[in-house]
């Protein structure tokens, strides 16, 4: 069975592994990260570690029973009980219901132990999968996405009330 953790330093190899393997693939929603992203890995690593140390991001990692990395589930820019949720799951576990079971997941974690009323997400008008997701999470749409938040592209912006969540 799948489990939902709190990125750590020890994360970092099987990160690296997960994003290098579904590089192509994910560069088909979003921007491509860029060969810098992986010459630099460790470094991007270690700020993003050091982020979630600071309470601005707090990263989570989808971890398989072998402790390779199905998927990625972030909540960025913390600020005023809102974050943004950003997450990428690997080609091979998608069209099963990881996503959208984590990321209901992930929204109990953000009320709960995260303190959060509100999270936002942003998907590309192309991709259909991640807007089911979000739909099926209790996300609604709440206007357009900023290009610049899509790798330029055309998107819907969706917002979640998680005070329901609490209890």
């Amino acid at each position: 069975m799948p489990e939902l953790l709190r990125l750590r330093a020890e994360h970092a190899p099987a990160v690296l592994a997960f994003e290098s393997a579904d590089r192509e693939y994910f560069a088909t929603f979003v921007s491509d990260r860029g060969d810098d992203f992986f010459e630099r890995f460790t470094d991007r690593f270690n700020a993003l570690l050091a982020e979630q140390e600071a309470g601005i991001c707090v990263f989570h990692v989808l971890v398989a029973e072998d402790g390779s990395v199905l998927g990625r589930f972030n909540l960025v820019d913390i600020e005023n009980g809102t974050a943004d949720l950003g997450y990428r799951v690997a080609r091979h576990a998608t069209g099963r219901g990881v996503a959208t079971a984590t990321v209901r997941e992930l929204c109990r974690l953000a009320a709960t132990r995260y303190g959060l009323n509100t999270l936002c997400a942003a998907t590309s008008h192309e991709n259909t999968a991640s807007q089911r997701v979000l739909a099926k999470a209790g996300f609604l749409p709440v206007g357009p996405a900023d290009p610049a938040d899509l790798g330029g592209k055309a998107g819907i912006r969706y917002r979640r009330d998680l005070r329901g969540l609490r209890g």
